[in-house]
């Protein structure tokens, strides 16, 4: 027999206050900042690079560019693969809100954006570790990501998701430095000029088994293209506006995060590599530990593998069995 999974999905504002619940991962963009002497400064800078970049890229009828502001609230999805009740915090989003300061409205923006992951920390940091350890060359394990993916989609579908979004969701991130990057001639009003490369990173295949595709737009200002993941139409399923939410809420924490890529001094050209090696960049006014992030993951990992993937091994395999034969 198999368990009915449930789930359960709790939103909470993300501002200068915010503090991060028990269950979310300290590793996301938004918890990062929230933590140390100088977590309120820190939320403070973020915010207001979100609200400029986004007065930047909507400057039609903005003469003074504060026509508008954005409202983030984390959507955090648990999961409970029991019925017993024992929730888990599966995946957490953020979902952008419009204020338009001239007619007083407030409209929904994009849920997704950034993504953070408990298993997809298990999968990156501890599963791919320990299976190439001792390796000569890299590879990936059978079926991997498959997991994760379903119980993405699974999640999408469930009513308590489309309770809080009935669009798919969006997420923004960096560019795979593994990879690289070939300026084409499409040219999007919003999302920039378009890149393109020959071979999915692995985090692009990993994106796909979640059910999302995948396209690279440098927007305009911009000094490197990002990944967007979407289901459906990037370009025709979501406003002028929604777009720039997105935008201007990833290029901040990427800036911050990959100062590198997205905070260089020079701008990405025809053919283009991402390095974190590059040096020539500026960086902005968040504290920020990379090492002391990775360690985090780490760590998120190996508590998904306590606490998760082993009680429920035998729940999970039986699950994600029946999903691949109901495909």
């Amino acid at each position: 027999m198999t368990t009915q999974f449930q789930c359960q999905v709790k939103t909470i504002t993300f501002d200068e206050n915010y503090t991060p619940a028990e269950s979310t991962r300290l590793t996301t963009n938004f918890a990062n900042l929230a933590r140390g002497d100088n977590r309120k400064e820190n939320l403070q800078n973020c915010i207001r690079m979100i609200n400029k970049r986004f007065n930047d890229l909507a400057n039609w009828d903005n003469p003074t560019a504060d026509r508008y502001s954005l409202e983030l609230e984390i959507v955090s999805t648990d999961l409970d693969v029991t019925g017993a009740g024992e929730f888990f915090p599966a995946i957490e989003m953020l979902k952008t809100y419009i204020i338009d300061h001239k007619t007083g409205q407030k409209t929904d923006g994009i849920v997704g954006n950034s993504f953070s992951s408990y298993v997809r920390d298990y999968d990156f940091s501890v599963l791919l570790r320990e299976y190439n350890q001792d390796k000569p060359t890299f590879s990936v394990p059978e079926n991997y990501g498959d997991l994760h993916g379903e119980l993405f989609k699974f999640l999408l579908k469930s009513d308590e998701f489309r309770s809080v979004s009935q669009k798919a969701p969006v997420i923004c991130l960096s560019v795979a430095t593994t990879r690289t990057y070939h300026r084409t001639t499409n040219v999007h009003p919003i999302l920039g000029v378009e890149y393109k490369q020959d071979a999915y990173s692995l985090t692009d295949e990993y994106f796909a088994k979640m059910g999302l595709s995948v396209r690279y737009f440098m927007p305009p200002k911009s000094v490197a293209p990002f990944a967007f993941y979407f289901a459906g139409d990037l370009l025709n399923d979501f406003s002028n506006l929604e777009l720039i939410s997105t935008i201007a809420t990833m290029e901040a924490f990427q800036k911050i995060y990959r100062p590198e890529i997205y905070n260089a001094n020079s701008v990405a050209g025809e053919v283009y590599q991402p390095s974190l090696t590059y040096d020539d960049y500026s960086l902005t006014k968040v504290d920020y530990d990379r090492v002391e992030r990775t360690e985090l993951a780490i760590k998120q990992g190996k508590y998904t593998e306590a606490n998760f993937i082993k009680p429920y091994q035998a729940i999970l395999d039986n699950w994600l069995q029946n999903q691949n034969q109901a495909a």
